[in-house]
């Protein structure tokens, strides 16, 4: 399978995707990857169109003689906001010491195992890392990249036997709109896999639920040398409304099944200041509580200083799929079977995050999510290793041999 040759060449296409865009997908460039991974298909003899709203959909038809399960493989182009995906330059390390891996000696950005300690678990890896001036792609290329592996792989050898697969690569997931146009109808498939996780043998059916919050705050511009019982300055009750939510709840200080508050974007002047938010948290209660406070500060604010000082938008975004997925554990239980097939363990942890799957589930598509030995996503110090996005390919090929026997 050449899933690494594959990786390469499609790191090499920008598909960063844009936060707060109208159009879509948000950025144009997503659809030059999406037009010739449609064109890679077609190459490989398989069924591939590009809709309107750049999502591909590639379909296999099944190779056996009953009634088996439509299944589909999906993953996303895009690649965060967060950091640059332009101009991306990779380099292989051959047997990984276990050492630190200067980066980028210029900037002195080096990639540490007391930092990041699943390096510990990729010595003797062939891994991938950046040049410390981009993230590297593995989220979701690498899983991208094994999905077409596979649909190589069941192209080149007949005599493996499969029910219909189904591929859908997805544009603008990092901004949270990965699903936002797809018709399952299309798909037709009976449960999914989104290939869009971390170390290879995670399969994780809990997310966050998730919701977006943009705040405005109006102020009053008055010249600073008659200020005084007069001006408002938005940028400071901005930071006033920030003491209203709860301190501790911050990305950086939460783990597990913590939820968070977390500050994406703050632009303002006196007159005039904007926040947003993503509001997550896997309990559905503890999530409609952060909510409440951000109703709650907005009410102290107006009350105040006047009303329409603060206005609050708050827009949810998906929820937990284990409320769903729950009652589909079959779905589970085939993919920790696989994962054990290929000599490893199962790994049970909740998505600290959302990945297109939990919207799929809710449009109803059971979609849990399987790592594809990608780290440290959305920065410079992303790596992936060679070894286990081989090992997630063929955890895919055993997932689709015991599809056609349920």
């Amino acid at each position: 399978m050449k899933i690494i040759e594959r990786f390469l060449k499609y790191v090499k296409f920008d598909t960063q995707s844009k936060v707060e865009v109208e159009e879509y997908p948000s950025t144009a460039k997503q659809l030059k990857l999406l037009k010739y991974l449609k064109e890679e298909l077609i190459e490989l003899k398989i069924e591939a169109n590009l809709d309107e709203y750049g999502y591909v959909i590639g379909k296999i038809p099944s190779n056996v003689n009953k009634k088996v399960p439509v299944l589909a493989l999906i993953a996303h182009v895009d690649t965060s906001p967060d950091a640059s995906g332009k101009d991306i330059n990779a380099r292989i390390i051959k047997n990984y010491d276990g050492k630190n891996i200067v980066l980028n000696d210029t900037h002195n950005i080096v990639l540490k195992p007391s930092v990041f300690p699943s390096l510990k678990d990729n010595v003797g890896d062939d891994i991938i890392v950046t040049d410390g001036n981009t993230l590297l792609g593995a989220d979701d290329k690498l899983g991208v990249s094994e999905i077409m592996a596979v649909a190589e792989y069941l192209q080149e050898n007949p005599e493996f036997k499969h029910g219909e697969i189904v591929i859908l690569f997805t544009p603008d997931e990092e901004v949270g709109n990965g699903t936002q146009y797809i018709d399952v109808r299309k798909l037709n498939a009976d449960f999914a896999y989104t290939l869009d996780g971390g170390k290879v043998g995670e399969i994780a059916y809990e997310n966050f639920n998730a919701a977006g919050a943009k705040i405005t705050i109006h102020g009053k511009s008055v010249h600073p040398g008659s200020a005084k019982n007069k001006m408002l300055h938005s940028v400071r009750v901005a930071q006033e409304f920030g003491m209203f939510l709860p301190m501790e709840m911050t990305p950086e200080l939460t783990e597990g099944y913590e939820g968070f508050n977390h500050l994406i974007t703050c632009k303002g002047n006196v007159e005039k200041t904007e926040l947003t938010y993503i509001i997550r948290n896997h309990n559905r209660e503890l999530f409609e509580k952060q909510k409440e406070d951000f109703i709650n500060a907005t009410e102290v604010i107006n009350k105040k200083y006047g009303d329409q000082t603060c206005i609050l938008e708050i827009v949810d975004q998906y929820f937990n799929m284990n409320e769903i997925l729950k009652d589909h554990k079959y779905i589970v239980e085939v993919a920790k079977e696989a994962i054990k097939e290929v000599g490893l363990d199962p790994i049970i942890e909740p998505i600290r995050g959302g990945t297109d799957g939990a919207r799929l589930t809710y449009l109803g598509l059971p979609c849990p999510n399987l790592g594809t030995g990608g780290y440290n996503f959305h920065g410079p110090y992303e790596y992936c290793s060679i070894q286990e996005a081989e090992k997630a390919a063929e955890i895919v090929l055993k997932i689709i041999t015991k599809t056609t026997e349920l």
